[in-house]
């Protein structure tokens, strides 16, 4: 009988690291992303990746792979067990650069040398973009107001740029003042302005001519996606040199972050990112309106003409007519004045103040639209009146010169009315006597002013104390609102339960993929708005030493990384994610349940 022993042993515990160009690139350029592999075999420990890294910047830091093989030689068997950590970089300096060594459970690894060679020209206006994980970008500071200014960590894939259709403008010209999206994102999920654009010396008309889709654009040779979102049509009020500054816009992205596995290739994974930017400032020479001008100058400037409508055909003594002069065309309608009518019709015709009918639409690059002027006047007396044309007196830009469009005149014949002038003058200061009793009767001796009664200052008191009350609430209003970091922590559990919501909509469809994105967004959106991280620092060890620094149970915060393990393996299993839906559901309610309830006893 022969017996066969079998040794069973573990192989060598090792550390090994290795660093891989981006698909499909042979060199690392500036701006590139590359990957460092970390092969721990035969160790129970976990590698922790250096918070800086030579020549480059760490995006994104994860488990990626864990593989196991037994052989049996001669009897001896051997277990082997290694686990990969990836984590992607970013290239941000040229040189040649050395990593290593790291321990993991006293065993050291080996050192690996890359060097990152300077951007080709396809991505140099890209990576010129680039900045320090400070978040400071290009533009901030500079003096050069013709570049797009960025706030926030958009690395110059995605800005806004502000253009003016002319910069050099006649006082009440017409300009256009477009901002336009430049974005290389995947999706863009809200775009909101903070405050209006500072147009001081300007009188504003904003144009719905905006984007409802994106379009493709080149520019500075890289390609962006790009939609215009704010137009205005601007109206200068004052010479010289006018600044227009840009407003801050809220735009919140999908930034997707890209890692290696050996198994799969390059995945990535989309994570929400919210960016304030804010477009370039814009100077305007505006110039002065030619000297002299005309004494009868309308005040208008653009294209206009002028027309007139005599609504009545039989005129009488003391009796009203009415006729309508209409401004039509383009440019600053609604600042335009026709002359003094009572200098220029007969002075037997008296003339009253008009009813104005001001009906524009502000388009892609004009305001144009129609101003009528209903006048009524009165004949005093009888015989035939001419009513002369107006000449209504306006620059044009375009030529440069003061231009004139003039109504048509007409003639009336003017018959005799009931009563005269002096008559109907005379019964409008004509008192019934019997009222006259009537009121002086109803005076007694107890009679007091209003002034000394309640009712009266309630008039007053009311208006004050609603006016107080609306002042307190914009500033409270104010107030909570300039700290967003603070206010957005304080929402955080209820912008997680909206998100949850969603998840849980995708879970009853079954839907796995949306699902564990809406759930991934829920846990990472509440600890970014509890923490006041940005999101670019939402990195598991980030995470974990934050939690620990506030004294939350260090359960909990197992518990929380083990959620989220769960659910991007989850997004890249589908099948096996798809049995887990409801646990993983329930478990993330009960995290962000435990983590609000000890962030309150904090």
């Amino acid at each position: 009988m022969i017996a066969f022993i079998c040794f069973s042993v573990n192989a060598t515990p090792s550390v090994k690291l290795t660093v891989t160009p981006d698909r499909g690139k042979r060199n690392i350029e500036v701006g590139d992303r590359f990957y460092i592999s970390i092969e721990v075999s035969n160790l129970d420990g976990e590698p922790k990746m250096a918070s800086s890294i030579p020549g480059a910047k760490t995006m994104f830091f994860d488990h990626t792979g864990q593989y196991s093989n037994v052989t049996s030689i001669n009897g001896q068997v051997t277990r082997n067990v290694s686990n990969e950590w990836t984590a992607t970089m970013r290239a941000s300096k040229e040189g040649s650069f050395a990593f290593g060594p790291i321990s993991v459970s006293g065993v050291k690894s080996n050192i690996v040398k890359y060097s990152i060679v300077k951007a080709s020209d396809h991505s140099n206006n890209s990576n010129s973009r680039q900045q320090s994980s400070n978040g400071n970008l290009a533009g901030i500071g500079s003096q050069d107001t013709d570049k797009p200014q960025f706030i926030g960590k958009g690395d110059g894939n995605l800005f806004l740029k502000a253009t003016v259709n002319e910069t050099n403008i006649y006082e009440q010209q017409a300009i256009v003042y477009t901002v336009k999206l430049y974005t290389t994102y995947d999706a863009i999920k809200f775009i909101g302005a903070a405050a209006a654009p500072k147009f001081d010396g300007f009188v504003v008309e904003e144009s719905k001519d905006v984007s409802t889709s994106f379009n493709f654009e080149t520019y500075n040779g890289k390609s962006y996606a790009t939609a215009v979102i704010a137009k205005y049509i601007i109206f200068p009020q004052m010479t010289g040199q006018l600044k227009v500054k840009g407003n801050t816009y809220t735009v919140s992205v999908d930034q997707r972050e890209y890692y290696h596995d050996p198994f799969w290739g390059q995945l990535s994974v989309a994570k929400p990112l919210q960016l304030n930017v804010t477009p370039n400032d814009l100077i305007i020479n505006v110039k002065q309106l030619p000297s002299p001008k005309p004494s009868n100058f309308s005040g208008g400037v653009g294209k206009f003409t002028i027309s007139s409508q005599l609504k009545n055909n039989d005129f009488k003594t003391n009796q009203v007519a009415s006729i309508v002069y209409t401004v039509t065309g383009v440019g600053n309608l609604k600042y335009i004045q026709l002359p003094d009518l009572s200098t220029i019709y007969p002075n037997q015709i008296e003339v009253y103040s008009p009813t104005t009918d001001i009906k524009t639409h502000v388009g892609a690059s004009d305001v144009s639209g129609s101003v009528s002027y209903d006048y009524s006047f009165m004949p005093l007396e009888e015989g035939n009146f001419t009513l002369p044309k107006i000449d209504f007196v306006y620059f044009n830009p375009s030529s440069g010169k003061y231009e004139t469009s003039s109504s048509r005149s007409y003639e009336i014949q003017v018959g005799k009315g009931t009563g005269s002038s002096k008559s109907q003058v005379s019964n409008k200061f004509k008192f019934n006597g019997k009222l006259e009793t009537i009121k002086a009767s109803s005076i007694t001796k107890d009679h007091k002013p209003d002034i000394y009664k309640f009712p009266f200052w309630l008039w007053y008191i009311i208006p004050t104390l609603i006016l107080c009350a609306a002042v307190g609430y914009n500033e409270y209003n104010k107030n909570i609102h300039s700290d967003m970091l603070a206010f957005n922590s304080k929402r955080a559990n209820k912008q997680a339960r909206k998100r949850l919501r969603k998840a849980s909509y995708y879970l009853k469809k079954d839907d796995v993929d949306h699902f564990y994105d809406e759930l991934l967004t829920a846990l990472w959106g509440y600890l970014g708005d509890k923490l006041k991280m940005p999101t670019s620092e939402l990195m598991r060890d980030n995470i974990r030493t934050v939690l620990e620094m506030k004294g939350i149970p260090e359960d909990y915060i197992a518990n929380l990384v083990n959620i989220i393990d769960e659910c991007e393996f989850a997004k890249y299993s589908p099948e096996s994610g798809k049995q887990g839906m409801s646990m993983a559901y329930d478990n993330a309610i009960n995290i962000i349940n435990n983590l609000d309830k000890s962030f309150k006893k904090d």
